[in-house]
C-alpha cells in the first residue's frame, strides 16, 4: 500500500477535503436518524387516484407536531449515484430540531410521483389534498406551514387562494414565477415582461421537463419496492450540457429546445401562447382576481428576475384582501442578492462585481420565529411585535432599513426628463436627465437590428445557464454602442436614497409595425463606472394592454409606459443617475424581429429605425422615488 506522501500535494488536499465532507454528511444523517422518525416514499393519494411521492421526517415524540411542507418539481431522492445525498437531510434536521415534522413531496409527474407533469404541479387540488392528508395524520397537530424558494415557492400563492384550514402560514422565497397577472404586471409566471418573452424558461425547461417518451414506473408500485429502487434508480434524466450563450440565439425560438435535441414537453405549447391566452388562467398561477387566505413572510431580492411583480403581489395582498387577519399579517424581506441567494450574503457581499457590504441576516431565526407564531399551540405573538413589516437592504449605503409600507412613506416620486440635441447615442453622446422637460423636440435616433441585439450584461436574472451572469456589472463598455441611448444627470451635490418603484414613459416613432423598448437604471460613480440596478422592457404592440395587439404606423409618435422597475440604492455625493434606452436586452429577453408577426415561429427579422422624442409635447421621462432632496451641481 502506498504511503499518502507518495501522492502530489493537491491529491492529498482533495483526499482530506473529501474525507471531511463525507464525515460531515455522515454526521448529518446520524444526527437526523437519532432524533427523527423517517418515512420515505410514502405515496400520498390525490382525489383522482394519482399518488405523489413523499418523504416524512418527524420528531421522536408522542406529542402532535406542526408540519413544514416543501413541494417541488426537483429531485430530492436521498441517494444520488449510489451515495446518500444530505441536502434534504440538512433541511429536515433543521426543521426537526425546531420541533417540526418536515415533509417534502414531488409534484405529480416528477420522479417517483405518478401522473403527468405541468409547470407548478397542476391541478391546484393536489396542494389542497396534500394539506388534508397531512392534517389527518395522528402525529400532526393540524397546522401546516409551506416553505421553499423558486419552484418550491411559486405554487404556494394559488393554493393560498383556496384557503385550506390547515394551511396556517407560508414563507415563499424567490416566488416570481408563481405570479400570473397582478395589477399592471401580466408576467404569466415570468414567461413575459411587458409582453416580451423572458428566456430563462427556454433554458430551464430543457433541463426540467421530462420527455413525453421517457420511461415511467408502473402505477401502484409498493412503498417497499420504491425504497429499494431509490438506492440505484432515482428517475433523474441526465441532460447533455448546452452552451446557452449560443443555444438561445437559435431562430425560430419555438425550436430552441428541439435544436439542441432536448426533451419534448410543455415548452412547445407554452411558447405559442400570448400574454392573454386562457391557458395561463387554468393552471397554478396566482392572479389578482383570486382571494388569499394565509399569513405570509415573503423573501425577495433586488437582483432576482421579478422583483417588481413580487413587490406588487405583496402590496396586492396587503391592500386588497378584506380579511384583516390576513392583510395585516404580511411581512417582507428584500435582500441585495441573486435568485434564492439570501443565505449566501457575507461580510463583503459581491453581487456580480459590485460590493454591497455586509448583507447578512439571520434567516433561520426569522423563518422559524414566524412559523412558531402560527403553527405551535399556545405560542405568543411577541415575535410579530418586534418584526418590522418590511426589511429592505439599501445598496450604496450598504445597510438594512425598515418600512411599514412599500414604497416607504417618506419617499416621493420626482420626475427627470430626457433631453439631448439629438445625439444621445452611446456614452459619448449628449443625453441628459433634467428636472424640466425641454421645450424643443430633438429626437434621438438609433437602428435596432435583431440579428445584432444589445447583449445582456449582468442584470436581474436567473436560470439561463451560461448565457447571462446576473448581478451588477460596470456597463461602460456596453455603453459605447450606438444603439444604446444614454441619459445622465449632473453629479449630485449630496447623497440621495432612491427606494421604491421607478416609472418610465417614452415617446416613440418607428418605421416598423412593432418593436421593443428597453430601459435600465444605473448608478454612475465619479470614475465613470456605471453599475446597473434594474431593467425592464415593453413590446410596443401591447402598449395599450395585453388583450389586443395594436401596431404602429410610420411617422406617428406613440406614448409607451414601461412596467415599473424597483430598487433601493444610495447615490453618494458626486455620483450620477443614468438610464439606458434601447430596443433589445438579449438573451435576458427574446428579440423582437420587428415584423409584426407572431415572432415565436419567425427566423428572419427587419431592422427598425427608432426615434425617442423628448419635449413638452412628448415628455419622455422617468419618475424616481426619492428620500431626501435631489440636488445637482
Amino acid at each position: 500500500m502506498k504511503s499518502l506522501f507518495c501522492y502530489p500535494l493537491y491529491t492529498i488536499i482533495l483526499f482530506i477535503f473529501s474525507v471531511n465532507i463525507f464525515a460531515q454528511e455522515n454526521e448529518t444523517i446520524n444526527e437526523l436518524e437519532e432524533i427523527a422518525i423517517i418515512e420515505q416514499k410514502v405515496m400520498m393519494p390525490m382525489r383522482d387516484g394519482i399518488r405523489l411521492a413523499t418523504d416524512i421526517y418527524r420528531p421522536k415524540t408522542d406529542k402532535k407536531v406542526p408540519i413544514i411542507f416543501s413541494r417541488t418539481p426537483y429531485n430530492f431522492n436521498p441517494y444520488r449515484d449510489g451515495k446518500l445525498n444530505t441536502r434534504t437531510a440538512q433541511r429536515a434536521l433543521e426543521a426537526v430540531k425546531h420541533g417540526y415534522a418536515y415533509v417534502v413531496q414531488n409534484e405529480r409527474g416528477r420522479f417517483f410521483s405518478e401522473g403527468e407533469w405541468d409547470i407548478l404541479g397542476t391541478p391546484l387540488t393536489d396542494g389542497y389534498d396534500a394539506f388534508t392528508w397531512m392534517a389527518d395524520q395522528e402525529w400532526s397537530n393540524g397546522k401546516i406551514g409551506t416553505l421553499g424558494c423558486s419552484s418550491t415557492a411559486e405554487w404556494q400563492m394559488a393554493v393560498a387562494a383556496m384557503d385550506h384550514p390547515a394551511h396556517a402560514a407560508m414563507v415563499p422565497q424567490g416566488f416570481g414565477a408563481g405570479i400570473g397577472r397582478v395589477g399592471q404586471f401580466m408576467e404569466q409566471g415570468n414567461w413575459y415582461r411587458g409582453g416580451a418573452e423572458q428566456m430563462l424558461f427556454f433554458a430551464w425547461l430543457y433541463s426540467t421537463q421530462h420527455d413525453e417518451m421517457a420511461p415511467k414506473l408502473p402505477n401502484n408500485i409498493s412503498q417497499e419496492d420504491l425504497i429499494r429502487l431509490q438506492k440505484f434508480y432515482d428517475m433523474a434524466p441526465e441532460y447533455p450540457p448546452v452552451d446557452w450563450s449560443e443555444g438561445l440565439s437559435h431562430l425560430p425560438i419555438q425550436d430552441i429546445i428541439k435544436n439542441v435535441d432536448g426533451p419534448k414537453g410543455i415548452f412547445e405549447e407554452m411558447v405559442q401562447r400570448k400574454p392573454n391566452d386562457p391557458e395561463w388562467f387554468k393552471g397554478g398561477l396566482y392572479h389578482d382576481d383570486m382571494g388569499f387566505g394565509v399569513p405570509s413572510f415573503w423573501f425577495a431580492s433586488w437582483y432576482d428576475v421579478s422583483i417588481s411583480p413580487n413587490l406588487a403581489l405583496f402590496n396586492h395582498v396587503r391592500n386588497n384582501i378584506s380579511d384583516p387577519d390576513i392583510s395585516e399579517n404580511q411581512y417582507l424581506v428584500i435582500a441585495p442578492t441573486l435568485h434564492c441567494a439570501y443565505t449566501r450574503a457575507t461580510e463583503n457581499t459581491i453581487v456580480g462585481e459590485r460590493s454591497v457590504g455586509d448583507a447578512r441576516l439571520d434567516h433561520e431565526s426569522l423563518i422559524y420565529g414566524w412559523f412558531d407564531v402560527w403553527l405551535k399551540e399556545g405560542e405568543s405573538k411577541d415575535f410579530l411585535n418586534q418584526l418590522p413589516r418590511i426589511q429592505y437592504y439599501t445598496m450604496g449605503s450598504n445597510e438594512w432599513n425598515t418600512a411599514e409600507e412599500w414604497p416607504p412613506s417618506n419617499s416621493s416620486l420626482t420626475t427627470l426628463y430626457l433631453n439631448s440635441n439629438g445625439r444621445a447615442n452611446s456614452l459619448y453622446g449628449d443625453g441628459e436627465l433634467l428636472t424640466k422637460a425641454p421645450s424643443k423636440d430633438n429626437p434621438d435616433s438609433f437602428s435596432y437590428d435583431p440579428m445584432h441585439p444589445v447583449p445582456s450584461y449582468g442584470g436581474n436574472v436567473c436560470c439561463t445557464g451560461n448565457a447571462v451572469k446576473g448581478g451588477s456589472f460596470n456597463q461602460q463598455q456596453m455603453e459605447t454602442r450606438n444603439d444604446i441611448l444614454v441619459y445622465t444627470t449632473p453629479p449630485l451635490t449630496e447623497g440621495i436614497e432612491i427606494t421604491g418603484f421607478i416609472e418610465s414613459t417614452l415617446y416613440l416613432s418607428s418605421d416598423v409595425k412593432d418593436t421593443d423598448l428597453t430601459i435600465k437604471i444605473i448608478d454612475v460613480y465619479p470614475d465613470g463606472s456605471a453599475y446597473n440596478l434594474d431593467e425592464t422592457i415593453q413590446r410596443v404592440r401591447y402598449r395599450e394592454g395585453y388583450n389586443e395587439e395594436v401596431f404602429m404606423k410610420e411617422g406617428t409618435v406613440y406614448k409607451v409606459d414601461l412596467s415599473p422597475m424597483a430598487t433601493s440604492n444610495y447615490f453618494k455625493k458626486g455620483h450620477r443617475i443614468r438610464i439606458e434606452v434601447s430596443s433589445s436586452n438579449f438573451p435576458r429577453f427574446a428579440r423582437n424581429l420587428n415584423t409584426g408577426g407572431d415572432n415565436f415561429d419567425e427566423s428572419e427579422g427587419v431592422i427598425a429605425h427608432n426615434n425617442i422624442h423628448h419635449s413638452k409635447k412628448y415628455p419622455s421621462s422617468i419618475r424616481i422615488p426619492v428620500i431626501g432632496d435631489l440636488k445637482f451641481k
